[in-house]
C-alpha cells in the first residue's frame, strides 16, 4: 500500500499547493477531517478553518482555508477553496480589523443575508487570526 498521495490544493485566485501528501487534514462540516493513502473515495463540504499538510520529507505546513469541498478519488486528493493563506501571509492587524467591523456589524439590524455574510466574514477573520497565532508560538 502506498504511503502517499498526490494533493491539490486550488483557491479561486491561485493554486496553493500541487505534490506528494503523507496526511491531510481538513477543517469539514462535521469536524476535522484526516486524509492518508488509500482513503475511500468521497466528497466532502470543507468550512473556514486551519488546513495541515504532512508532506514526505516530514515538514508540516497549516494554513488558513476558507469553505469549499474536498474530492478524494482514486489515491488523488483535490481541495477547492474560496482563499488559502499560509500563515505568514496574513496580516494580522488587517484580520482584526475585519474582526472588529464584523462583531460590530452582527450588532446592527441586517437582512437574514447580509447577516449570515457578516457571520462568514467574521469566520474567516477569526480563522486567519487562529492560524496565524499556531505561526508565532513556533
Amino acid at each position: 500500500m502506498a504511503r502517499e498521495f498526490h494533493l491539490r490544493v486550488l483557491a479561486a485566485d491561485r493554486p496553493f499547493y500541487e505534490g506528494a501528501c503523507v496526511s491531510l487534514t481538513v477543517p469539514a462540516v462535521d469536524g476535522s477531517m484526516g486524509i492518508l493513502a488509500g482513503h475511500s473515495n468521497t466528497i466532502a463540504a470543507l468550512v473556514p478553518g486551519a488546513m495541515s499538510v504532512t508532506l514526505p520529507s516530514g515538514e508540516r505546513r497549516t494554513a488558513a482555508v476558507s469553505g469549499g469541498l474536498i474530492k478524494v478519488e482514486n489515491n488523488e486528493v483535490l481541495v477547492l477553496v474560496d482563499s488559502a493563506e499560509r500563515p505568514e501571509e496574513i496580516d494580522t492587524n488587517r484580520a482584526k480589523r475585519a474582526e472588529a467591523k464584523a462583531r460590530e456589524a452582527l450588532l446592527q439590524k441586517q437582512s437574514i443575508q447580509e447577516y449570515k455574510f457578516t457571520q462568514a466574514t467574521l469566520a474567516r477573520a477569526i480563522n486567519r487570526l487562529r492560524v496565524s497565532h499556531i505561526h508565532d508560538t513556533k
